[in-house]
């Protein structure tokens, strides 16, 4: 594959307008059970706090994936091949990729994030870190439609989406949101993902309620970003964060819950809460490797190989998009 002989560096602003946080709350809101998306956990702070939680002890998946990755790097080279253009949806802090650029060495890498000051500090380091490689990070939403106009036709890109996300997902949106990868990588097109399983409800349990409260700090966040951005009045002590596993759904649930009688006001919008009530900020599912097997089926992936630490906490999955 042909490269430039200087590596170049772009950052593409594909952020999502502000009004969408506005509207996805107060819509969220009006619904019962009252919920948040997810994907607004992110903004710097959130990002902040999220790489936090990926540090604490009890939080199990980021020290079992980077070991799997470490270990298993040549391996994923053998299915990725060299000269790559490598695509990361999601992807945070970028630290997870690092592992394995210098094994890949892959000729383009295009880290995609919501989070667009996060996401320019950390395309920046890497870009400087690997001077050898063309990076083009993209602030985007990566539930909508995404444009990587840069990647040529004839290109197959690889998608990395380490962490677990795709257990931010309802199964069936789940399955919409890896077709939409398959869609963008096209025939015999990769992806190497992350996929936490089902275990005991204990490490469960703690993995979402450490000890020093960051999980609870990020959660929090949210509504302190609605105090920030929509002139929201959300009194933080007046709401706790709550998170348990649902051994029927699968899932871990994640709310906030509030703790007294209260009214809170979103830009002339208000809304009543009863001690108890709940606003659902995110569930993690978890899967058996048939489970997520045939959410890969369903999107058009085929499995080519899978790797799990020997107490069974995690899988990382290479997957290609079958030809037809």
């Amino acid at each position: 594959m042909a490269k430039a002989a200087v590596a170049d560096y772009q950052f593409y602003n594909h952020s999502p307008e502000a009004d969408d946080f506005y509207r996805e709350i107060v819509a969220g809101f009006s619904r019962n059970p009252r919920s948040i998306p997810p994907k607004y956990f992110y903004d710097e702070e959130g990002s902040r706090l999220f790489e936090a939680i990926c540090q604490q002890p009890e939080y199990y998946p980021t020290r079992t994936e980077v070991a799997l990755l470490e270990k298993h790097a040549g391996d994923i080279k053998s299915h990725v091949g060299h000269g790559s253009y490598l695509i990361e949806p999601g992807s945070g802090s970028c630290e997870k990729v690092r592992l394995l650029l210098d094994t890949l060495r892959p000729a383009v890498y295009a880290p995609l994030d919501i989070s667009c000051e996060h996401l320019k500090s950390a395309a920046a380091a890497v870009a400087a870190d690997y001077p050898w490689l063309d990076v083009h990070a993209v602030c985007t939403d990566i539930t909508n439609n995404v444009s990587l106009d840069f990647i040529p036709e004839q290109e197959t890109p690889v998608m990395f989406y380490p962490g677990s996300s795709i257990g931010n997902f309802d199964p069936a949106d789940a399955v919409e949101f890896l077709t939409c990868l398959a869609q963008l990588t096209g025939p015999g097109g990769g992806l190497l993902i992350g996929v936490d399983r089902k275990k005991d409800h204990k490490t469960l349990h703690q993995a979402y309620n450490d000890a020093s409260g960051v999980t609870a700090a990020f959660n929090l966040n949210l509504l302190q970003r609605a105090n920030r951005e929509l002139d929201a009045d959300f009194n933080l002590d007046a709401f706790e964060h709550f998170a348990a596993y649902n051994s029927v759904a699968g899932r871990i649930e994640m709310h906030l819950i509030s703790t007294r009688r209260q009214t809170v006001n979103i830009d002339g919008h208000k809304f009543d809460f009863n001690a108890g009530d709940s606003i659902h900020t995110e569930n993690s599912y978890k899967y058996t490797d048939e489970e997520f097997q045939t959410l890969a089926q369903q999107a058009g992936f085929s499995l080519c190989d899978v790797w799990t630490d020997s107490d069974s906490l995690f899988s990382l999955y290479f997957l290609r998009v079958s030809q037809g």
